[in-house]
């Protein structure tokens, strides 16, 4: 989707649609366009055809009396409720709408926001956020997709970069969905690993290892996990070295199918469990995002893409594993296979020396015990760091909620025969999870986040259609971006 900053005036710019955002206690909204249209705005707003509660939308033809083909009044609900978020929110509706009637070149009116304060950005945000659609496998081809994005507004310090910066985020949000959304027989660890090397460029540096390179680095906890597969492992390092800040270290969850492996997950809904890659897409999303607006950082990502199945080789409960860093761990379920992954990872990082380590992962069902489909889940070992992703939190929309690590969850973990077990059990499983990472973290400064809960949602929302969500990449994005300052 192409988006252009023009002060083409409203009733003289050629769309398909011009969106007039709208506050419910406005009696007679747009005055002068609806002079033109013989009342039509005060004909559905005076029969409550239209409230102007949020995400309220109502379509009227203009009939070739002014220059655009149709209004989209959007609602925006109460002057006082209405946030960066909800204003998003509104942007993905719009966008949705407009699909659904075939609409494909919009225009946003921005008088409105800009009398009350409100910035025009986080509407084309959420447009394209809500824009996406997967339609990859389907006969019919890729139907209505918008094209154009007009703001009508001049032009004024910081607007165009802030424009550009949303676009290039959410089409890397749509590149993340792309993959997540890819079935598994499509997306096998290798074809991870080669779409990353597809990235690769004189500023993105990209290696991969092998299951033979792996053993030589001691990485038993990652090929653990694969020994049921037929499918090749890949462990596979990305570097951008775009400044002398960091480096930072983001390594994502790379688990192109999760069956639970001897510890077998219930046969209703596995087919989701394609999407246990996602924490590793949104990584190559932000390292290509990164990559290709040249931020001034030294950045690694890491994917330790496998697959987990059960089979005649597969890993057993029972089972013990030495990982990278000398620790060994005794699997007490095969199911809690993205630790042992994560645990390799964050252990090979940590040559690297890096400032930061921040892992992104569909860890734990009990994330969404927790905290529902709303919010993504956040432990940590660095207050500065986790303040810096709250930060990220409010900039993006994409909720993050700290949970404790206590020492007394090392406890929990305690084996008989190993320096740690795998699972801890149902109790407090969560927060053991985290607490299993971060010992492999050690001092090293290290935020974990648990996206189990928001990487796929079941029904279309706003800004985020059913299907995969992309969850975590604007989070990190605009972390990184606190991070530099």
């Amino acid at each position: 989707m192409k988006v252009e900053i023009t002060d083409k005036d409203e009733k003289g710019v050629s769309c398909d649609a011009l969106i007039l955002p709208v506050f419910d206690d406005e009696r007679e909204p747009y005055r002068e366009i609806d002079k033109e249209l013989g009342r039509s705005i005060r004909g559905v707003v005076s029969s409550g055809e239209f409230k102007a509660k949020h995400l309220d939308t109502c379509i009227i033809h203009t009939m070739g009396r002014i220059r655009p083909e149709r209004l989209l009044l959007m609602g925006l609900g109460g002057r006082r409720d209405c946030t960066d978020h909800r204003i998003r929110e509104c942007g993905g509706k719009a966008a949705s709408v407009s699909m659904e009637h075939g609409l494909k070149v919009l225009a946003l009116s921005t008088g409105t926001l800009r009398r009350h304060g409100l910035s025009p950005v986080p509407f084309a945000e959420g447009v394209g956020l809500g824009g996406y659609r997967f339609t990859k496998y389907k006969e019919a081809g890729g139907g209505t997709e918008i094209e154009m994005l007009s703001i009508l507004s001049a032009e004024e310090r910081g607007l165009s970069e802030s424009i550009e910066f949303v676009r290039r985020s959410t089409e890397t949000v749509g590149l993340v969905r792309d993959l997540v959304n890819t079935p598994s027989n499509d997306l096998t660890p290798s074809g991870l690993a080669g779409f990353a090397e597809g990235l690769g460029s004189r500023r993105l540096k990209v290696k991969t290892l092998d299951s033979r390179d792996a053993a030589r680095e001691g990485m038993g906890g990652f090929l653990s996990v694969s020994k049921g597969s037929k499918e090749e492992p890949r462990f596979v390092l990305l570097e951008y070295r775009g400044g002398r800040r960091g480096p930072v270290v983001l390594i994502g969850k790379s688990v192109t199918f999760d069956s639970g492996g001897i510890s077998l997950k219930p046969s209703e809904g596995m087919e989701k469990m394609k999407y246990d890659m996602a924490g590793g897409a949104a990584v190559l999303g932000v390292m290509k995002f990164v990559s290709e607006m040249r931020l001034p950082l030294h950045l690694y990502g890491i994917l330790p893409a496998t697959e987990n199945l059960p089979g005649g080789s597969a890993a057993k409960p029972g089972d013990v594993v030495r990982t990278v860093s000398g620790k060994t761990v005794e699997i007490i379920s095969t199911d809690a296979e993205g630790r042992l992954t994560l645990a390799d990872a964050i252990g090979y990082s940590r040559r690297f020396n890096p400032e930061a380590i921040i892992d992104i992962a569909t860890l734990t069902g009990a994330c969404s015990v927790a905290l529902g489909n709303e919010a993504i889940a956040m432990m940590g070992n660095d207050k500065e760091l986790m303040a810096m992703m709250q930060k990220a939190s409010e900039l993006s929309g994409e909720r993050v909620w700290q949970m404790p690590l206590y020492d007394e969850y090392r406890e929990y973990l305690k084996s008989d025969i190993a320096d740690l077990k795998n699972s801890a059990g149902r109790t407090g499983s969560l927060v053991t999870a985290g607490y299993f990472l971060k010992e492999f973290a050690a001092g090293t400064p290290w935020v974990h986040l648990d996206i189990a809960s928001t990487a796929w949602s079941d029904k279309d929302r706003p800004c985020v259609p059913k299907g995969a969500s992309g969850a975590g990449v604007r989070l990190l994005i605009n972390f990184l971006k606190e991070y530099i300052k």
